[in-house]
């Protein structure tokens, strides 16, 4: 009867496998049909906005053809007018990215495991948070001039309180259960930071750097908007004062694929550190 009832149990955990196995197949195609519909959706979007320009239903000042637009990103791309700019941008950006996640981390981590500290700087820590970060470019570019530095600063402001307030309630919401018995099993502070509260916390940290990174762009254009030399943001607002709709737009398209293709690439950092998780099934 063992040995039946264990043949019987053999070919239902081969099929069981089977269906495991292919359940990611059939992840990759419900991904590719949702690439295609987000496509297709853009096509459409950009064709209606097409017919209604050429149509006379859109004001092409204000709202130029897209035909226009892309045009106008050929030429400052196939001119390498805009890579010049791109790189000031970025070195602005991903400074005050690394800068911000990196302080954000170190603080929420203590602050998260420090309970005395947390109750002593959550008002300050509010009361920066609450003030609005366009008040602080000016003083940015009083205090750093017109380089680089007082983009960065201004950008931190933007990464820093995402990634604290993330991290600070990544680390406390952590299974208290959890905490406890691995400190019977006598795990130390640090083992306890790299083995249960850094994995646990992944999570939303890694929520927390998918908005960072668009707001670490944003920090920087903003910042050069209002005051440089050189940069994306520079290039937008050289265009806005000569009318020029197609150039403002153009460094915009520029700017939404830039942050694109570095949040496709924080997607893969994100899936190879927690490729422990268990695969949801769909």
């Amino acid at each position: 009867m063992t040995l039946l009832g264990s043949r019987k149990n053999g070919p239902s955990a081969a099929q069981d496998g089977s269906v495991a196995r292919r359940r990611p197949r059939g992840g990759e195609m419900s991904a590719l049909a949702m690439r295609s519909t987000q496509l297709l959706l853009t096509v459409a979007v950009l064709g209606a906005w097409e017919l209604s320009a050429r149509a006379g239903i859109v004001d092409e000042f204000f709202f130029p053809l897209p035909s226009d637009i892309f045009q106008t990103v050929w030429v400052w791309v196939s001119s390498g007018f805009v890579f010049p700019h791109l790189w000031v941008t970025m070195q602005e950006a991903i400074l005050a990215f690394l800068v911000g996640a990196a302080v954000g981390l170190l603080l929420g981590f203590v602050l998260a495991r420090v309970r005395f500290l947390e109750r002593l700087l959550d008002p300050f820590l509010q009361m920066f948070n609450a003030l609005p970060r366009v008040v602080l470019a000016p003083i940015f570019l009083l205090w750093f001039g017109l380089g680089i530095w007082s983009k960065v600063a201004f950008g931190f402001t933007l990464v820093f309180f995402i990634v604290f307030f993330n991290t600070l309630e990544g680390v406390k919401s952590v299974d208290r259960v959890l905490v406890d018995n691995a400190r019977m099993l006598g795990a130390s502070e640090k083992q306890l930071l790299r083995h249960v509260f850094i994995p646990s916390a992944l999570t939303w940290i890694f929520s927390s750097l998918h908005i960072s990174v668009g707001f670490a762009i944003t920090g920087a254009v903003v910042g050069e908007y209002l005051g440089a030399s050189a940069g994306v943001g520079y290039a937008i607002a050289q265009a806005q004062g000569v009318f020029d709709t197609k150039g403002v737009f153009a460094g915009m398209f520029i700017l939404m694929i830039v942050v694109l293709i570095i949040d496709l690439l924080v997607n893969r950092l994100e899936r190879h550190l927690l490729r422990w998780r268990p695969v949801r099934s769909s």
